[in-house]
Parts: C-alpha cells; structure tokens; sequence
C-alpha cells in the first residue's frame, strides 16, 4: 500500500498537490512546477523524498496512488539528531478512511526510528479538525506554545537584500 515515490510519479504528485491546494482554499498558491519536483526529489542533490500510497486490489495488485507525502530532513539543537519534517501528506478524497494517511504517517514513523531520528512534525491548518482529530488518534500532540513564520515573495527579497 505505500512505496517509496519514483521518478515516474512526478505528474501524479503535482496534481495531487494541486488537490491539496484547493482543498486548502489556497489554490493560487501551488506554483510548483512538475520540473521543480523532479528537481527536488530525483535531481543530482535530492533533499525531499515522497512516499506514495496505493489501493491494493483483492488479488494483491496495486492500482492507481491515491495519496502521498513529502518529507525532508530537518535537524534539532536541542536533541542533537536529525528528524522528518512531513511538507504534505494527502490523500483523495475517495480513498479517505481506507487507512491509507494512517500508513503514509506509520511508515514515515518507522523511517525515523530506523535512521535514529528523534521526531516527526509537521503543520495543519487550524481549522481542518478531521486532521486534527486523526492526528491526535495515533498520538500526535499539538505544540500550541509555537507560532510559525514564514518569510516569502517581496519580504524575503527585502530581508535578503538587508
């Protein structure tokens, strides 16, 4: 049911990520491109990896992905160890409750404890409470006392200008 993301995905996931992006409200902002993908995931210096969920069929075949998650390193101070920071995880909205956001997240849980990583995190929007719900289900907690920032577009120019 998931695999790691091969190069021939890249289509599928761009257009999975477009989904997410209007299921966000939030469309216009989903400017990747299919190349940036490929770039980022398969190019010379690989620094996002993806997973991809499939329906298996009763035979045991997979069929088409119905979901995915992006991933990347990041690294904590205070632990002196890596950890996965989860960018997306998705899954179609006809293959919700088959189980398939539950594996995306347990397989990158097994990732970390077999590289030695200290965490997963990851953001969701506030009011997307059947996330919040489900991620609460498997033991997650929200870290409240955090805000995050983000500095893009004009501002980021500017600040990297200073």
């Amino acid at each position: 049911m998931i695999r790691t993301a091969v190069a021939t995905d890249v289509p599928v996931i761009h257009a999975m990520i477009r989904e997410l992006a209007e299921y966000e409200k939030a469309p216009h902002e989903a400017v990747a491109t299919e190349e940036q993908l490929r770039d980022a995931l398969f190019g010379a210096d690989p620094a996002v990896f993806g997973l991809i969920a499939e329906d298996v069929a009763e035979d045991g075949t997979t069929g088409e992905p119905v979901g995915f998650a992006l991933w990347f390193r990041n690294f904590s101070t205070w632990r002196g160890t890596h950890g996965i920071y989860l960018e997306d995880l998705y899954v179609r909205p006809q293959a919700r409750g088959g189980g398939h956001g539950k594996a995306l997240l347990l397989e990158l849980a097994r990732i970390a404890v077999e590289r030695g990583y200290s965490r997963v995190e990851w953001s969701v929007l506030d009011w997307n409470q059947p996330s919040i719900d489900f991620y609460k289900s498997i033991g997650a907690v929200p870290m409240d006392e955090w805000t995050v920032y983000r500095l893009t577009d004009e501002a980021l120019a500017a600040a990297g200008r200073r």
